[in-house]
Parts: structure tokens; C-alpha cells; sequence
């Protein structure tokens, strides 16, 4: 005996409640019960706000059906993209523009850099509980900063899931082409990159997980000509300002709907452009 009686329903007052249903304009996100990473949650509530705006527009049928757990239909998906178009209205980079940037970095496309690098892969699984595997991964990078080439070449055998785990983590003398985008993006063509020796300063994400990357040695590519890489520079700016224009607008969305069970960023002031 316990020596005290359990009141009736005890395990019952016990239970956690469900998670709200999150939702956008009263359209719900997910299923009742469901729980969503909060980049999952945002994404369907950013896509929510597009296709919902698209509709205001005219520019998708307003009986079109929601999405299915947060997949937008090829209708909405052009409707979207029409939006876009008509809403931010981005003007072409001129050459002042892109020759300042090409200026400001020297090593943003040059060619033929070559780095010798090693890396651990802290790899994601089905099932497996995202926030707390890059909390390992965080914390692995905080620490391998401070120690040797050795100290990593061990941290690599015993944690990456990478077949060159057993090799130290070394991928040898690596040229852009040889990377994954995620990872050669990391890597290469920035000017804060190709200074740097030693443990990236953070973790590299790619569609197989959390990468933590020690470059041993670098190789500088030539900078060719401004007039070669012309149309590269113009291409990368209007993408800069595209990426720019579009958080903005989707501020403005968020700012204007009424949203349950989340927070979005809300922006108070016109699309700058």
C-alpha cells in the first residue's frame, strides 16, 4: 500500500495537451495532433501566404483546394510564380553594379581553386530527432576548433557517417566540381572562404545532414577578366536582389494575416525595391 488514495483522472491531468493546430487566415497547416519542425511550419506557412495572395490576385481559381500536408498543387505553383513577377519587379543589375561587386571580390569567381579538406558527417536518418542531432554536431564543431589535425582525423573515425570517416575524414585535393553544391559553396568562391585554414567557423547543411569541414591547404585560383564573367556577375546580383525582394514581400504577407499557433517576421514598411 501507498498509504494515500491516486484522485480519480490523475493520469488524465497528466497528459500534455495536443499542439494547436497552426494556421494562416484560418487555413490549418497541418493535420490535429501533428507536430512540425518550426522550417517545415514556416515553409507551408510562407507557401500558404503565396498561394493565398495569388487567389486575391486572380491568379488562381479561388475553389482551388488546399495543399496536402504543405505540397502546393502545379496550379498554385505557377500562380505563384506569376505573382512574384508582378509584385516585385526587379530591375536588371547595370554595369556599375556589377563591376563594383566583381571589384569588392577578387576571389568570388576564380578559377581552378583547389583546397585539401577533410570532413565529418553527422548524417540525418528517418526518425531521427533533427534538433538534437545538431546540437551533437554544434557542439562537436565547437570543440574540434580548438584541437589538431589528429584530434579531427579521430573525431572522424568515430562520429562521421561518411565512408571516409575511416580515412580521417580526408577527401583529398578537392575542386568545386568535386563538392556537393551545399558543400562547394562552403568552400569555394568567397572571399571569407578562400582566407580561411582550419575548422569552418560553422556547420555546412546538405540534403545528407550536418557537415563540420577542416580545409589543411588552399590553392588560389586566377580571376579572369570582368568582361568573361559579366553575365555570371548580373546573374548572381539579380538573384541577391530577388532573394532580398521576396523575404520582404513575404514579411508584408505575414504582417497582414492573422496567424494562429506561429510567428512569422512582419515587416511595417513598403517593399523596398
Amino acid at each position: 500500500a501507498t498509504g494515500f488514495s491516486r484522485p480519480a483522472g490523475l493520469w488524465q491531468d497528466l497528459t500534455p495537451p495536443p499542439a494547436p493546430v497552426a494556421r494562416v487566415n484560418g487555413q490549418a497547416l497541418h493535420a490535429p495532433g501533428e507536430q512540425l519542425h518550426e522550417q517545415e511550419l514556416h515553409q507551408r506557412a510562407y507557401g500558404e501566404l503565396l498561394r493565398q495572395a495569388a487567389q486575391a490576385q486572380g491568379l488562381l481559381d479561388a475553389a482551388e483546394p488546399a495543399p496536402q500536408d504543405g505540397v502546393l498543387s502545379e496550379a498554385a505553383v505557377a500562380a505563384i510564380e506569376a505573382l512574384l513577377a508582378r509584385s516585385l519587379q526587379l530591375a536588371e543589375p547595370d554595369e556599375t553594379a556589377c563591376r563594383r561587386y566583381y571589384e569588392a571580390h577578387p576571389q568570388r569567381f576564380a578559377q581552378g581553386e583547389r583546397v585539401q579538406a577533410s570532413h565529418i558527417l553527422v548524417a540525418v536518418t528517418p526518425g531521427v530527432d533533427v534538433a538534437a542531432l545538431r546540437a551533437h554536431a554544434e557542439g562537436l564543431l565547437l570543440r574540434l576548433r580548438c584541437e589538431d589535425e589528429a584530434a579531427f582525423a579521430a573525431a572522424a573515425r568515430e562520429n562521421s557517417n561518411c565512408p571516409s570517416g575511416e580515412q580521417g575524414g580526408r577527401r583529398g585535393l578537392l575542386v568545386r566540381e568535386d563538392c556537393m553544391p551545399e558543400l562547394g559553396s562552403a568552400l569555394f568562391g568567397q572571399d571569407e572562404a578562400n582566407r580561411h585554414l582550419g575548422v569552418l567557423p560553422r556547420l555546412v547543411s546538405s540534403r545528407h545532414g550536418f557537415h563540420i569541414i577542416r580545409v589543411q591547404d588552399r590553392e588560389a585560383g586566377a580571376r579572369p577578366p570582368f568582361e568573361t564573367v559579366r553575365q555570371a556577375v548580373a546573374a548572381l546580383l539579380a538573384q541577391q536582389q530577388q532573394i532580398t525582394a521576396t523575404r520582404q514581400y513575404l514579411d508584408l504577407l505575414a504582417g497582414a494575416a492573422q496567424l494562429e499557433g506561429l510567428a512569422l517576421g512582419a515587416a511595417d514598411s513598403p517593399l523596398v525595391q
